[in-house]
C-alpha cells in the first residue's frame, strides 16, 4: 500500500513532453524565454516603487487600518494593471473566468486549490488584488516586500508560535469586519502539489466561521508546465518550460458561496474538510489527509506523521544502486545495531558513515544523511531501526525490544511521552511531534511497559495500521534476503521477520484470549 502511496502522492511532478514538444520547446525557449523574462522582470520592477508609495507617509497606526480613498483606487487600479502585464509576459495571454466572484459581504474568503506553484498568483490578477497571508521572512525580499505592504497582507512567522496566534486573531478580526477589510484569498493546501489531489486543507480560512467561496484553478493546456512541487522541476525549470510555450490557458472558476453550519462554525477542521471534499468533487480528483509536515510530505494516522517516501526506502534504494545486496544490507544494519549498543555516540558524520556502510563513496553517505537531517550528520538509530522497519530484516518483536532499549531514556521499563516520540520516529524515519494521542492510547493499557507498546500496536484499531501499512511494507526487492542470523546483538531477538499472515494470526490469537 506505501508503494502504491509513493507512485501517486500530490508532492512529485515531471513534464511529460514528445520528442517533437522537446524540440518546439528548445527552439521556442532560446527565443522566448529571455525576451519574457526581460518584460516580466520590467513590470515587477515598476512594481516596487509604487507599491511603496501606497502607504508612504502614514504613521503605524495608519498603516493598521484598511487603505481608503485616492490612496486605495488610484494605486491599485495601477497595480491590478502591472500585475496582469507581468504574468501577460510570461505567456498568460487571457485568463479564463467561470462563474460570478461573491461580493465582499457575500463571502469575505476566497479559498484556491489546487495549490500548483508560484504561478499561481495570476489568481490575485483575476480576484482584483485581494489581501494574502505570508510568511514575514518574505518581507525581507526585494519587490516581494513592498508587494506585502502595499496587500497589507497578514504576517505569520511559522518559527513563533506567538506570531501564529496573532495571525489568526488578525485573521478573524478582518474577515468579520463586515466589510472594512477587503477580501482574504487563501490557498488552504498552504503548500504546492500536482493538482492530481487535494490535500489536506488547514483551518486557517475557516477559524473565524464565515461564509467562503471555493476558487479553482485549471491548467487545461499539454503540455502542463507550470506545477512546481516537492520532488520534480526547480522554479528555474518551472519558468524555462512556461514561457517556452507560445501561450499557457488558465481558467479560474468561482464555484457558489458555502455558508457554513452551526457545527462547521464551532468546528473549523470540519468546516475545511468538508470544503476540501467539495472542491475536489468539483475538480473530480481524490481529497487526502496527505500534509507537508517540516519537509517531508506525511500522512496522517492519528497523531503520528507517516512519511509517503520513507527515508528507509530510499536508504535503501540508494544501498543497493551501490552494489549491497539484501544479505549484505543486513549484515551491515545488524553490524550498526551493534555499534550503538556499544555507549558509543549514535550522532555520525557522513564520513562515519561512509565507513560503517562499507561505501565507495562519501555522497551516497551524504544523500543518505539528507533524507534523514538538513546537515551532514545522522542519528545512526534513526537509519538502522527504520531500514530494518520497512525492509522486514528483523521481526516485530526485535524492533520494539531494540527501540525500546535505546529510548527508555531513564532504563526503568517505561516509555515517557518524549520517550515515545523518539521512539516511533526512529521506526518511521522522521521525527514525531505529535504523540499526546498516542501515549494516551498506551497509558489506558496500564504502565507504559515494551509488552504495553506491542499491545497497541498489535490491537488498537488506529496504531496497528502502522505495521499493516507501514512496517514490513517494503518486501525484499531483489529476493537475496537468506535468513541470516542476526547474531546475539546485545539481547535482540534473532527471530525472522513475521509476515501478513503470521501478524493476523497472532492478531487473532489475543482477541481469543481476551
Amino acid at each position: 500500500m506505501m508503494m502504491m502511496m509513493m507512485k501517486t502522492h500530490p508532492f512529485a511532478y515531471e513534464v511529460n513532453v514528445t520528442a517533437a514538444q522537446r524540440i518546439r520547446g528548445i527552439i521556442l525557449g532560446v527565443v522566448l524565454f529571455p525576451v519574457r523574462i526581460t518584460l516580466a522582470t520590467l513590470f515587477f520592477l515598476l512594481m516596487w516603487p509604487i507599491a511603496r508609495l501606497r502607504l508612504a507617509g502614514l504613521s503605524e497606526a495608519e498603516r493598521a487600518e484598511p487603505v481608503r480613498g485616492w490612496r486605495r483606487w488610484l494605486f491599485h487600479h495601477i497595480m491590478l494593471l502591472l500585475s496582469r502585464a507581468v504574468f501577460f509576459s510570461v505567456g498568460f495571454l487571457w485568463i479564463r473566468v467561470k462563474g460570478r466572484q461573491a461580493r465582499l459581504k457575500e463571502a469575505p474568503v476566497l479559498v484556491v486549490a489546487p495549490h500548483s506553484g508560484f504561478l499561481d498568483m495570476l489568481v490575485l490578477c483575476a480576484t482584483g488584488l485581494p489581501m494574502v497571508v505570508s510568511r514575514s521572512e518574505n518581507c525581507r525580499l526585494p519587490v516581494i516586500g513592498a508587494l506585502l505592504e502595499f496587500n497589507q497582507s497578514v504576517l505569520v512567522s511559522r518559527k513563533d508560535p506567538e506570531s501564529r496566534k496573532k495571525c489568526v486573531s488578525q485573521i478573524c478580526e478582518r474577515v468579520t469586519s463586515d466589510g472594512r477589510w477587503p477580501q482574504m484569498l487563501m490557498f488552504p493546501e498552504g503548500t504546492t502539489t500536482n493538482g492530481r489531489a487535494l490535500i489536506k486543507f488547514k483551518p486557517g480560512a475557516f477559524l473565524a466561521g464565515v461564509p467562503v467561496q471555493p476558487v479553482l484553478l485549471h491548467y487545461p493546456g499539454e503540455p502542463d508546465t507550470v506545477r512546481w512541487t516537492w520532488k520534480g522541476l526547480t522554479w528555474l525549470g518551472t519558468l524555462w518550460h512556461t514561457t517556452s510555450q507560445i501561450y499557457t490557458s488558465v481558467t479560474v472558476e468561482f464555484l457558489p458561496i458555502y455558508t457554513p453550519s452551526q457545527e462547521e462554525k464551532q468546528n473549523p477542521d470540519l468546516y475545511a474538510e468538508n470544503i476540501q471534499k467539495l472542491m475536489a468533487k468539483a475538480l473530480r480528483v481524490p481529497a487526502t489527509d496527505y500534509v507537508m509536515e517540516g519537509r517531508f510530505p506525511v500522512k496522517k494516522l492519528g497523531n503520528l506523521s507517516l512519511p509517503l517516501e520513507p527515508p528507509a526506502q530510499e536508504t535503501l534504494k540508494l544501498l543497493r544502486e551501490h552494489g549491497l545486496t539484501n544479505a549484505r544490507v543486513e549484515t551491515v544494519m545488524n553490524n550498526v545495531i551493534d555499534s550503538c549498543h556499544s555507549g558509543q555516540s549514535t550522532i555520525v558524520t557522513a564520513d562515519h558513515l561512509t565507513t560503517l556502510l562499507g561505501l565507495k563513496d562519501r555522497k551516497t553517505a551524504v544523500k543518505i544523511c539528507s533524507l534523514y537531517s538538513k546537515d551532514d550528520t545522522v542519528d545512526l538509530r534513526q537509519v538502522c531501526l527504520s531500514v530494518s522497519a520497512v525492509s522486514g530484516f528483523r521481526s516485530l518483536e526485535s524492533l520494539i525490544h531494540t527501540v525500546f532499549t535505546w529510548y527508555d531514556s531513564d532504563q526503568d521499563g517505561l516509555l515517557s511521552a518524549g520517550d515515545l516520540s523518539g521512539l516511533m520516529g526512529a521506526l518511521v524515519g522522521i521525527p514525531q511531534y505529535e504523540v499526546e494521542e498516542m501515549y494516551s492510547a498506551l497509558t489506558t493499557r496500564g504502565r507504559p511497559t515494551e509488552a504495553s507498546l506491542q499491545d497497541l500496536l498489535m490491537m488498537h484499531p488506529v496504531y496497528r495500521k502502522v505495521l499493516h501499512e507501514y512496517l514490513h511494507s517494503s518486501g525484499l526487492a531483489d529476493g537475496n534476503h537468506n535468513g541470516i542470523p542476526n547474531g546475539n546483538n546485545n539481547g535482540i531477538y534473532s527471530v525472522s521477520p513475521p509476515t501478513a499472515q503470521a501478524l493476523t494470526s497472532m492478531d487473532c490469537e489475543r482477541k481469543r484470549m481476551s
